[in-house]
């Protein structure tokens, strides 16, 4: 057992020949177990159990099922995004002020194989293992690292938004350029709190970011203008509070955001629905779709924190507080064949308050028709706390998965009215806790392989939450009944602090086919397990 290595020079951020080949293929580590400081006051029973003061014996059992970490960041990672053509490659921000570019790939020790991960129930006193090198640390951040995302379609660039408002914009090391040079920043709000890349073809190297001042923001980047690399495509002003989410629709031509007012915006961020003449008047003629909480139908008390499209880009749905999520159709500017991925991002954050469980009695899919553009499908509540993320099944499922606050997940059924299929209320919590000591679930995700490829892990979700775990479930029913839990778990995967003390999981990311899973710990690791 070794403390985690503090450095306050970092030696990454120009690579040599070698370590630039660390883009597609790291080096050979070891692997590092990580040790929290001892209890004071605590002292070692006959049998090494830790004995409190008051003669109560507390027995420890830690347990590390990580095949390789990352562990330069000095506080908690905040975000983490995952390079579009090479999983293996991620980057994560923290409350250090600092981001890395590295790679997630398990490395050898002898060539005898992968280093096995440590499980302290097993192996009371497993060998030291190194953490993940870096590949690049991505400089001149102002704040805590909020928001993190590399461009579409090739990851060309990744961005950095942080709680000071400034973004950044860097291009991805290769083997020819193996430093993150900065391309260039902008600060134009007082903070960023989520960036997401547009999936657009025709407008490669675009992204969005949403402020706490309600604004939204669409950039280009072109790193051959040395004058003005980050172009303003679009601003939008007509969130009345903090924008907290956003998703593109599979082609990009849309994006929907929603903010802390209760308010639901779709922007036409490239003038392509304008031109199919398709408006909103409550849009001032940016917009395809504005709800707020004017309509009584659409208002959700507390907020909207969490916003997913569908893979045909015909429904959002959007999560906000007390277990509320609404489902609206959105105009069709392509065809379904045309769209492919889920858009969705995760929020932050809402209240405490049981409800019932309500359904919207007009049909719906996950491809809206034109009737049905801007239109109220469904109103659900299933679920006693905010919706803190929200994902869309890929076909030929047709399900929307929601994590809440109250650490329960719900599945609804778009193409049955949204019926809910299934409730998990003890995902991130066990059965015997109280409901005070639910664990809230941070994200939810359906296992994607993208690239129109057949998808056969389709109907495998995985969640994460503070509980410091890393779940998978089949949404079919599977059949693995865990003690406790139940309802489709298939594997479950440890190794963050967890437990309510700053160990959660904030965010994870399962590119490839779902074969690995990458987390951003609360407790300023990420972990790197692989779920086969």
């Amino acid at each position: 057992m070794a403390d985690r290595e503090m450095r306050d020079n970092d030696p990454h951020n120009s690579l040599t020949d070698e370590q630039a080949d660390a883009l597609l293929d790291m080096d050979e580590a070891e692997e590092t177990i990580e040790q929290d400081e001892d209890a004071a006051m605590d002292s070692e029973g006959e049998d090494g159990e830790d004995v409190d003061v008051d003669g109560t014996i507390e027995e420890i059992q830690l347990q590390n099922d990580s095949a390789a970490h990352f562990d330069l960041h000095k506080d908690s990672v905040y975000c983490i995004a995952q390079h579009p053509l090479h999983p293996e490659i991620v980057a994560t921000g923290g409350g250090d002020d600092t981001a890395y570019i590295w790679s997630a790939t398990p490395v050898t020790e002898t060539g005898d194989g992968p280093v096995l991960p440590a499980s302290y129930e097993s192996n009371p006193q497993p060998r030291e293992r190194k953490g993940q090198e870096a590949i690049a640390k991505l400089a001149e951040q102002d704040e805590t690292v909020n928001a993190i995302a590399f461009t579409l379609p090739a990851g060309e660039f990744v961005a950095t938004g942080t709680l000071a408002g400034k973004l950044n914009v860097y291009a991805t090391p290769t083997r020819s350029q193996p430093t993150a040079k900065l391309i260039g920043t902008a600060k134009e709000v007082e903070e960023i709190n989520w960036l997401l890349p547009c999936p657009h073809k025709s407008y490669p190297n675009t992204i969005a970011l949403g402020a706490t001042d309600g604004s939204v923001w669409v950039y280009t980047i072109d790193a051959s203008d040395s004058a003005s690399p980050l172009t303003i495509v679009q601003t939008f002003f007509l969130h009345q509070a903090p924008c907290t989410a956003g998703a593109w629709t599979p082609d990009g031509k849309l994006l929907a955001t929603v903010a802390e007012d209760s308010s639901l915006y779709v922007w036409d961020v490239f003038g392509e629905a304008a031109a199919a003449g398709v408006t909103d008047p409550m849009g001032g003629g940016q917009a395809v779709v504005g709800l707020t909480a004017e309509d009584e139908r659409f208002k959700v008390d507390g907020g909207l924190y969490s916003a997913a499209v569908s893979p045909g880009g015909g429904i959002v749905a959007v999560g906000g507080a007390d277990g509320h999520i609404r489902v609206v159709g959105l105009p069709r500017l392509s065809s379904p064949a045309a769209a492919s991925n889920t858009a969705g991002a995760k929020g932050a954050g809402a209240r405490n308050k049981p409800t019932g469980s309500k359904q919207s009695p007009a049909p719906a899919s996950t491809s809206a028709s034109a009737s049905q553009a801007g239109q109220l499908l469904a109103s659900l509540c299933a679920q006693a706390d905010g919706i803190e993320t929200l994902s869309f099944s890929q076909p030929p499922l047709t399900l929307l998965a929601a994590g809440s606050v109250d650490g329960s997940i719900a599945l609804f059924d778009a193409a049955h009215n949204f019926a809910l299929r299934r409730h998990i209320p003890s995902a991130h919590r066990g059965e015997e806790e109280e409901e005070e000591g639910a664990q809230a679930v941070i994200q939810v995700e359906f296992v994607k392989t993208g690239l129109g490829r057949p998808n056969p892990r389709g109907h495998l979700l995985t969640s994460c939450g503070n509980d410091g775990v890393v779940r998978r479930w089949d949404v079919r029913g599977g059949t693995t009944a865990e003690a406790g839990k139940g309802k489709g778990l298939v594997g479950e995967w440890k190794g963050h602090r967890g437990g309510g003390e700053g160990g959660g999981v904030l965010g994870f990311v399962q590119g490839g086919g779902g074969g690995r899973v990458v987390t951003a710990g609360d407790d300023g690791v990420g972990l790197v397990f692989e779920t086969p």
